[in-house]
């Protein structure tokens, strides 16, 4: 497999360029949200995050991302996000989407069915956990050597990130995280490149259809 140039290069450039300014979007959403809910001493967090095991609160997994719980909440968050979201959505928006709704769905359904009862959660590391998995898996996947590096050295740097996928202390949502990992590999598969396979000729009509010499 060869690096993209020419024509190839451009485009994924300029999808670069849309996955920045996406995800700075993202992240002014996230702020403007997080004013707006210390303002309310974070009220939103509590209305709008998720309850474990209760119907009524469904709706609020896809509430419940944008939402933190303090500042240092949203500033622990807001990093990770940035560089795995860009990372995730470089080689096209329209798929990044895709991907980021099958992990708000996992990462919230998840920590629904199995937080404890009582608790109520909101952040957005569970989707951090998700772009997480999908880049570290998406280059096997897809079969693409740069993609394969950049999961090996995210793998390698954010390596303390693995051990946040299990409990670890209280007040911490590692069910979020989990379940955003698991749906983030799932969505490296699901959303994987499909490559068609080259159609070898059939000898039989190659032959006949070989001019004849007179």
């Amino acid at each position: 497999m060869s690096m993209p140039r020419g024509e190839e290069a451009e485009a994924l450039l300029a999808e670069a360029r849309k996955a920045l300014w996406v995800m700075v979007g993202i992240l002014v959403v996230l702020w403007l949200v997080q004013i707006i809910n210390a303002a309310l001493g974070y009220e939103l967090s509590f209305d709008y995050g998720i309850r474990a095991r209760q119907v009524g609160s469904l709706p609020e997994i896809l509430s419940a991302p944008f939402l933190h719980f303090s500042w240092a909440h949203i500033e622990g968050n807001s990093g990770p996000l940035f560089i795995f979201g860009f990372l995730a959505a470089y080689r096209g928006v329209k798929k990044f989407l895709g991907v980021s709704a099958l992990i708000v769905i996992g990462s919230g359904l998840g920590a629904w069915f199995t937080a404890s009862a009582g608790t109520v959660g909101a952040g957005a590391s569970g989707v951090v956990f998700g772009y997480f998995g999908y880049i570290i898996v998406r280059g096997l996947f897809d079969r693409r050597p740069i993609d394969i590096v950049i999961g090996l050295v995210m793998a390698l740097c954010f390596a303390y990130q693995f051990s946040l996928l299990i409990p670890a202390g209280e007040g911490i949502g590692w069910q979020a995280h989990l379940f955003g990992f698991v749906a983030g590999v799932l969505g490296g598969w699901l959303f994987r490149e499909r490559r068609k396979k080259a159609v070898e000729p059939d000898p039989a009509t190659t032959l006949l259809d070989k001019p004849l010499e007179s």
